[in-house]
């Protein structure tokens, strides 16, 4: 038997569909080496996360009216992951610049104040 969604519940998982479909556009983005490489760079997340490659596809060209919840547990999962690798990245970069630069640079402590204001509180919800 077919289930039919009230306005409320719609509303509910059309939020739930976009916030997936940042998600997959913004995890994409930062995966991709270069134009051309967008395929490539689905297959490579969809390895590296467990996601289907149909359903990033699905999320970055053609947005379903509803998803499961175990898919987009999985594509925040991968979100929190990527960003949190790439916070690890730039506390590299800080360190490296820091050695060369000195830590009374100005760049160096706007980096890891923008490093720290991440750690702060930003969840993705």
């Amino acid at each position: 038997m077919t289930q039919i969604l009230g306005p409320k519940e719609r509303k509910m998982s059309d939020a739930y569909v976009d916030m997936a479909a940042t998600w997959t556009r913004e995890l994409v983005q930062r995966e991709s080496r270069g134009p051309g490489d967008t395929k490539n760079a689905m297959k490579r997340l969809s390895a590296r996360h467990g996601i289907a490659y149909a359903t990033l596809w699905a999320l970055r060209y053609r947005r379903p009216k509803d998803m499961l919840v175990s898919v987009y547990g999985r594509l925040r999962e991968a979100y929190l992951a990527e960003t949190e690798r790439q916070l690890r990245k730039l506390e590299q970069e800080i360190e490296i610049t820091r050695a060369i630069a000195g830590a009374d640079c100005r760049s160096i402590r706007s980096a890891q104040a923008l490093v720290d204001a991440s750690i702060g509180g930003e969840t993705a919800e």
